[in-house]
């Protein structure tokens, strides 16, 4: 790695391995600026052996380096979403609680769940466990069930059976700590890792063991597993799954370093991809939230927490985009939907094709954005009229960023017109949408760069996850 001494350690270049295309940045680690930036389309291994995902980086790098020869010799730091990105399989005791519980905390580490199974309601042993091996095919499982103290039962005839369906898959064991050791033990051979509980007790959720674990399996196991690349230098750069980098990204800007590099306040970004609609969202959740009612019951058996991530895997902007208007009702868009779904590389060459992209983005925003946020309404119950909310209450967000293709490389004046129906104080249905935030885009996409570097260096990510805020949405 360079050192300071060699004159070579105030640049990096930051990598994104995207699905559809390889994005590279070099940062000036002083400034928190990024030099120079290259795209190339993503070069994932052939069935015949050809090729390789740093086939794409190398095109990269070359062109960074024609801007600024030292990228030659910059660290080089990656996430990367190729080859299908992060998939998670969820196993809890309910449905409702651990199993829930564990979905959200696959998703906030960057992944995409595939499956999930409530242990507790499955009579079929080993056999609910199958379609992971057979159909479903999860990276890693994610274990939960049961609070800090109670039944381990449940957790450890799931242990057991997954072990006697065949699975052979990496694990992160996070349930019952009571039950972790004994659980391990059943696992035996099985790759794991121990985390702490995600749900320690009924009304609380605590992702951050948990996300870290995934974080170790998804680099010790998943980058190598994916024969990505003959390269012993790719599992080296990577540093794990590229949304789970970008939520890193968001919380910097959101929470800032300390007092003296003070965050932005709450901030949402919707991510418009070809496939999916990300929104990644850091809100002070009300204490309220979490209250307790006058028998000591928790108001939500799986709280809310103040960093949430989503995956809508029907809305997009190409492989999703007839999904996407067939939700959003736009039937008039039909057939242009299907021709992007059919062609993913396509690219709209007049204002006419540029306004329906634009339409299919507005859909794919305002659908992702209302299924996070939920809505709050006024219901009758036996205490009298009570508020029912649901999702994440993104009312009072001071930050929108918008984030993907549609919106860095669109005409200008894009980010408002995709994002004029999911912003205001005017909005029906009770939706808890921000109602007076500040609309800004990534359109440097230097959310994942500052994820990238908020380990190794956190002044440098600060100040880089700060320039976005310097990019109008309007």
């Amino acid at each position: 790695m360079p050192s300071v001494a060699d004159g070579r350690a105030d640049l990096a270049v930051c990598v994104d391995f995207g699905s559809t295309f390889t994005k590279a940045s070099l940062v000036d680690l002083t400034e928190g600026r990024i030099v120079a930036s290259a795209s190339h389309p993503t070069t994932l291994p052939a069935p015949d052996g050809t090729g390789d995902v740093l086939d794409g980086y190398d095109a990269c790098l070359a062109e960074l380096v024609a801007a600024e020869p030292r990228a030659s010799a910059a660290e080089v730091l990656a996430c990367s979403s190729a080859g299908g990105g992060l998939r998670i399989a969820v196993v809890g005791n309910e449905e409702l609680v651990t199993a829930e519980a564990g979905r959200r905390v696959a998703l906030s580490s960057g992944g995409k769940v595939v499956d999930v199974i409530a242990a507790a309601s499955r009579a079929d042993g080993s056999a609910a466990y199958r379609s992971l091996s057979h159909t479903t095919r999860p990276d890693v499982v994610l274990l939960t069930g049961g609070t800090d103290g109670g039944n381990t039962e449940v957790l450890l005839r799931a242990a057991r059976d997954l072990v006697s369906s065949g699975w052979r898959g990496p694990l992160v064991v996070a349930g019952n700590v009571d039950a972790r050791d004994e659980v391990s033990a059943i696992l035996g051979e099985v790759p794991h890792v121990l985390a702490d509980n995600v749900v320690p007790r009924i009304g609380v959720l605590a992702p951050d063991s948990a996300r870290a674990a995934i974080r170790e399996i998804f680099l010790s196991h998943v980058i190598g597993g994916k024969r990505l690349s003959a390269r012993a230098d790719f599992t080296a750069m990577v540093r794990g799954a590229t949304p789970d980098i970008v939520l890193t990204g968001v919380e910097l800007l959101a929470r800032g370093l300390d007092d003296a590099h003070p965050g932005v306040g709450d901030v949402v970004v919707v991510d418009v991809g070809g496939a999916t609609t990300d929104v990644h969202s850091v809100v002070e959740v009300d204490p309220e939230d979490g209250a307790v009612d006058a028998h000591g019951l928790a108001r939500e058996v799986v709280a809310t927490t103040p960093v949430t991530r989503t995956v809508e895997g029907d809305l997009g902007m190409r492989w999703s985009a007839a999904t996407t208007v067939a939700e959003a009702g736009l039937t008039e868009l039909a057939d242009a939907a299907a021709h992007r779904q059919a062609d993913p590389s396509y690219v709209p060459g007049s204002d006419d094709e540029c306004e329906v992209d634009e339409a299919i983005a507005r859909a794919a925003v305002g659908l992702a954005l209302r299924r996070h946020a939920g809505r709050s309404r006024v219901v009758v119950s036996p205490e009298g009229r009570v508020v029912e909310r649901t999702g994440k209450d993104l009312r009072e967000v001071d930050l929108l960023v918008g984030s993907g293709g549609v919106l860095r490389n669109g005409r200008p004046g894009v980010a408002g017109r995709v994002l004029s129906g999911s912003v205001g104080t005017d909005l029906e249905g009770g939706w808890q949408l921000p109602r007076r935030a500040r609309v800004v885009v990534d359109t440097d996409y230097v959310l994942a760069a500052a994820g990238l570097l908020a380990g190794p260096h956190p002044e440098a990510a600060y100040r880089l996850a700060l320039r976005v805020i310097d990019t109008p949405g309007g």
